[in-house]
């Protein structure tokens, strides 16, 4: 991608971050007009990073490229100020006309991916899908596992378990484990 942009006449790159940190390190001394930024970063997630950056700098347009599809996670980075939302398997030119657009103060979904966020956004009221682990993992936390726990009973990664955790944080729209909790029981989730 780095490669690519950086071959484009119209665009000069001002910089690249690997994590969540680098990248906010890099806006205390210089500036972009557009960044790429993906939901998953080593040292955090776009959704909190996308959040911080449009309260510090307003002026700098983000496009979520992600392979993350579901409605939820769209939903999350638009209402985090994001421009854009692109899937991995953009071709050059998607990516290019979606640059173009955000520039313009437009915003940009990829044809999927404006497919997803219509129909989550029809379905608000619904509860969320949840998969069998996630259900599996939200059960144990309610049961009052902590992470470690959960990762000895299920034979997965404290990692993996901390990873479930934040994607039931984004698909409840929550920020804590007791408001997850209620939800959880709310869309009977959890007994």
């Amino acid at each position: 991608m780095y490669l690519f942009l950086q071959k484009e006449k119209n665009i000069t790159v001002a910089g690249f971050a690997n994590t969540a940190q680098a990248c906010i390190n890099f806006f205390k001394t210089k500036t972009a007009d557009v960044i790429l930024m993906d939901i998953n970063l080593p040292d955090g997630n776009g959704l909190d990073l996308c959040k911080h950056i449009k309260t510090m700098y307003p002026g700098i347009s983000i496009i979520a490229l992600s392979t993350l599809n579901q409605g939820s996670y769209i939903t999350k980075m638009i209402e985090n100020g994001a421009s854009g939302y692109l899937l991995k398997n953009a071709d050059g030119a998607e990516i290019l006309e979606a640059i173009e657009t955000v520039t313009k103060g437009k915003t940009y979904l990829s044809f999927e991916v404006g497919k997803i966020y219509k129909a989550t956004s029809e379905q608000q009221n619904s509860s969320p899908v949840l998969s069998k682990r996630e259900k599996e993992i939200l059960t144990l936390i309610a049961d009052g596992l902590t992470n470690v726990e959960i990762s000895k009973k299920l034979f997965i990664s404290v990692d993996t378990v901390d990873t479930h955790r934040k994607n039931l944080y984004t698909k409840l729209n929550v920020n804590n484990t007791a408001l997850m909790i209620r939800k959880a029981i709310e869309n009977n989730f959890i007994q």
